[in-house]
């Protein structure tokens, strides 16, 4: 087997399949014609596996890559995910919390006022869970899971 990269492999450049080409004609010329079709078909089972070989290692490194991507639970941002909508919606709506707030503290007391917070957190909260749909989904305290035995 060849130590190329197999990103970077080209059989033409091979220097083990050049031997082995090389080792090929020089088996047809002391064995004489009758043997070409079983000398090629040896040739050409080797470059299958050089072939097979490459692409297992690239299978193989493309699943590593992406069971990594996957564990460290790479996120990609949306192009809509930016810093304007993560923390410009939050800003603007503790800005329109004060005149709430005292509308609200005005005409309900403090039952309005509660009221009015309510809702600023709960739609911050609509908001995050919007953009992070992950945020709540797997929490699991020490009750829920099972006992482990010793």
């Amino acid at each position: 087997m060849s130590a190329l990269d197999p990103r970077d492999v080209d059989l033409t450049k091979d220097p083990d399949l050049r031997k082995d080409l090389d080792a090929t004609v020089r088996a047809r010329a002391e064995l004489g014609e009758e043997y070409d079709s079983a000398l090629a078909d040896s040739f050409l089972e080797q470059v299958g596996r050089r072939i097979d070989d490459m692409v297992d290692r690239r299978v193989r490194r493309h699943l590593a890559e992406e069971q990594m991507a996957a564990a460290r639970g790479s996120r990609r941002p949306k192009p809509a995910d930016s810093w304007a909508e993560r923390y410009g919606f939050a800003l603007i709506t503790l800005v329109l919390a004060i005149p709430l707030s005292s509308i609200a503290a005005a005409l309900a007391g403090l039952a309005g006022l509660v009221v009015a917070w309510l809702g600023i957190v709960g739609v911050n909260v609509v908001q995050a869970v919007r953009l992070n749909p992950e945020l709540f989904a797997g929490r699991h305290t020490t009750r829920d899971r099972p006992a482990e035995d010793d």
